[in-house]
């Protein structure tokens, strides 16, 4: 896909972000310069100004277009608005906390005239975490996941992915995009009923360096769980 036609719409969910977003959000225009992209921020009424900050900061681009929800909040419902609002050949999420890189996005987009979702792998060769516990228990989980619901990719908790909008449209969204990062899981499955062509490359997940993290163990484990039966029952 030549550069002078791909549109990249990259997503950016973000609440309570403040000490990431403006960082990070230049550093995905630094990566992605040679390319036609916007960045569609969807905010959940950060209360620490994380919206603010942005229309201070990038106000005057074209390239970065801010949405606030105040109602029907959600990390997978905002990534579900920011990708009906998108106007890319291409969706991009990725998380706001580093970690996931921006150095990472043109590697997937040289990748995406072959494949129809091109995701960020840590269990591949040269990926990775630098929390080691975190990684080890996401590792098992993953392998008894793919093993449950016989996925073809090695990181069903990546949330990293880039995938052309025409392929993303012929899934049903009401099926995927609600609660938190399960919806990842929901999302593979479904692409592999569709028998989409998938390519993993390998990422490194730093630890946060700005803010708290919104993931918490117990809960995300029972969500998880719930939603690898919900799909092997309800299918």
């Amino acid at each position: 896909m030549s550069k002078e036609k791909i549109l990249i719409s990259i997503i950016l969910p973000t609440y309570n972000e403040v000490g990431n977003i403006v960082l990070l959000i230049n550093q995905i225009c630094q990566y992605l310069k040679q390319y036609h992209y916007e960045i569609i921020v969807v905010d959940d009424n950060s209360p620490d100004q994380t919206a603010k900050v942005i229309k201070d900061k990038f106000s005057r681009s074209n390239k970065i277009r801010l949405f606030i929800k105040k109602e029907d909040k959600g990390l997978a419902k905002a990534i579900r608005f920011g990708i009906e609002k998108s106007r890319g050949s291409c969706i991009l999420v990725m998380d706001t906390d580093f970690n996931h890189h921006p150095k990472d996005i043109p590697k997937m987009i040289k990748l995406i005239d072959r494949s129809d979702l091109i995701v960020g792998s840590r269990y591949i060769k040269g990926g990775g975490m630098e929390n080691r516990l975190r990684y080890i228990i996401s590792l098992l989980y993953n392998l008894i996941t793919r093993k449950i619901l016989a996925l073809s990719i090695n990181d069903n908790l990546s949330g990293f992915f880039l995938m052309k909008k025409n392929k993303l449209e012929k899934l049903n969204y009401n099926k995927i995009f609600f609660g938190y990062g399960e919806y990842f899981i929901r999302l593979l499955f479904y692409v592999k009923q569709k028998n989409f062509k998938i390519k993993e490359i390998p990422v490194f997940y730093k630890n946060r360096t700005a803010g708290e993290s919104k993931s918490k163990f117990l809960p995300m484990f029972i969500d998880y769980s719930k939603t690898v039966l919900s799909l092997i029952f309800h299918q």
